[in-house]
């Protein structure tokens, strides 16, 4: 685990390593306190997806409360969902429908303040509806 013990932590998956370790870092500086895992890329550093790197991410951010998987294109959730499916029973991550960035970022800040894990999906999701002027 990251940071925020006993807070929802969040996996950003990407298909970028480099774009899922970015975004993390922008989310942990805007909302410190919260836990921001990053799942990006394959195994040998590709662009794609990695079952492997998504479970581990789950269980890094994991401090019992929840945690919110955000994707950021089509397959990263076809593969977030074959994670949950292995993983049934065993986990509390839930899949969200959120912008990649804004969703993160409002998920953190509503994780920071040690909001339930609904209340963390629901301020991500909300972020779809966000005006950026």
């Amino acid at each position: 685990m990251t940071e925020g013990i006993g807070l929802v932590g969040i996996v950003l998956i990407s298909h970028s390593e480099a774009l899922a370790e970015g975004a993390a870092e922008l989310v942990r500086q805007i909302a410190g306190g919260a836990t921001v895992v990053p799942a990006g890329g394959t195994e040998d550093g590709s662009l794609g997806t990695s079952t492997d790197k998504i479970e581990a991410a789950i269980e890094d951010a994991d401090a019992g409360s929840g945690v919110v998987l955000i994707p950021d294109l089509g397959s990263a959730v076809l593969s977030a969902r074959s994670v949950l499916a292995d993983l049934a029973g065993e986990t509390t991550a839930r899949l969200v429908d959120a912008p990649f960035v804004e969703g993160a970022v409002a998920a953190a800040v509503a994780a920071g303040t040690g909001a339930d894990l609904d209340a963390v999906i629901a301020a991500a999701e909300e972020a779809r509806d966000a005006a950026k002027f």
